[in-house]
């Protein structure tokens, strides 16, 4: 009897997942999202998450290769 009650609450726990919310994907995180990708990056670099100096380095090392790119794409005009 148990068994069957099990089975059945996970029948229906699939059921309910499967349904979702309507929206799926970045649809549905874009419409509730305030902060941009980098913002949310750079919040995280400065916490004391494990690997969050990592982002940091990341962040630092995309805004250097950005920075060579303008410069270079300034001397090619």
């Amino acid at each position: 009897m148990n068994r069957t009650i099990g089975w059945i609450v996970l029948g229906v726990a699939l059921t309910a997942g499967a349904c979702g919310g309507g929206r799926s994907g970045k649809a549905g995180t874009a419409a509730r999202d305030t902060l941009t990708e980098r913002q949310r990056d750079s919040i995280l670099a400065g916490s004391r998450i494990p690997g969050a100096r990592g982002v940091g380095a990341a962040l630092r090392a995309a805004d250097s290769t950005n920075a060579r790119v303008r410069a270079s794409d300034s001397v090619a005009q």
